[in-house]
């Protein structure tokens, strides 16, 4: 991993591959690691930028209030740090919202993006007690605690037993997770605005990727927006995790997506 020094803090990322500049952004109690099983396709035909987002993984986790904005800002100042003037974003989950956050105010940035098991809505009122209810289990019982209870829920249901070690691999890489980070970035989270109009007004390619058996995020939260520019795509088989419970699909959705709209 590589780190880039942003003001009081320190941003760590994977900078692999070589051609068009892809950026990935990983979901809530997540890091870079999540990509690792569709990285090697991917950089065999673009480059491919991927952040620990802060609070995650080997990002610093800055004491003080975060916002959807402010891990926007961040991830900008990594694609400055390396003078990429204009990348396509796919956004997983928490990723997403990040995603349609640059979207929207450097649009000038972005060749196309993409959300992977995430929506452009905003927190519902139960959602947004969800996110209390994870700081006080965080902030009570630890990190460890909430992410044992947090990440089988990722999973299709009828993945959860044959992929057992993949889901400890998953809990691994949430244990990592600052619990100050993981606090406040379910705060962010839950301040999120309504970003349904970023899809609907979008004038770059759009990819809209949900999974079948999602009960995080469901298809029908996700696919919000039609038209020439949005492509969207089904997972067959997977819950909210695809780039770890259906890989070679998802490279496949990526690439076929990119090959069609960036090169």
């Amino acid at each position: 991993m590589k780190k880039v020094e942003l003001g009081n803090q320190n941003i760590a990322y994977k900078d692999q591959g070589a051609g068009e500049a892809v950026l990935l952004l990983h979901g809530f109690c997540g890091s870079s690691a999540y990509f690792d099983e569709i990285l090697p396709e991917l950089t065999a035909n673009y480059r491919c930028i991927v952040p620990d987002l802060r609070g995650h993984g080997q990002s610093d986790a800055p004491n003080s209030s975060y916002s959807i904005d402010q891990m926007a800002d961040d991830v900008i100042g990594v694609l400055n740090a390396l003078e990429l003037a204009k990348v396509s974003v796919f956004g997983h989950s928490l990723g997403g919202y990040i995603t349609l956050s640059i979207a929207e105010r450097y649009p000038e940035r972005v060749k196309a993006f993409g959300l992977v098991h995430s929506t452009a809505y905003p927190d519902s009122e139960e959602a947004k007690e969800k996110r209390l209810a994870a700081v006080s289990t965080i902030q009570s019982k630890g990190i460890q605690n909430f992410v044992d209870s947090l990440v089988p829920g990722l999973f299709a249901e009828e993945n959860r037993e044959q992929m057992s070690s993949v889901i400890d691999k998953i809990q691994e890489i949430g244990y990592r997770t600052s619990p100050l980070g993981a606090s406040s970035t379910a705060i962010a989270m839950r301040e999120r605005p309504d970003r349904r109009h970023v899809l609907e007004k979008s004038s770059v390619p759009v990819l809209l990727i949900a999974g079948e058996s999602d009960g995080v995020v469901p298809p029908d939260r996700t696919f919000t927006a039609e038209g020439e520019g949005v492509t969207q795509a089904l997972i067959r088989g997977a819950g909210h995790m695809s780039m770890v419970e259906a890989p070679d699909e998802l490279t496949r959705v990526i690439l076929e997506f990119l090959d069609k709209n960036i090169k």
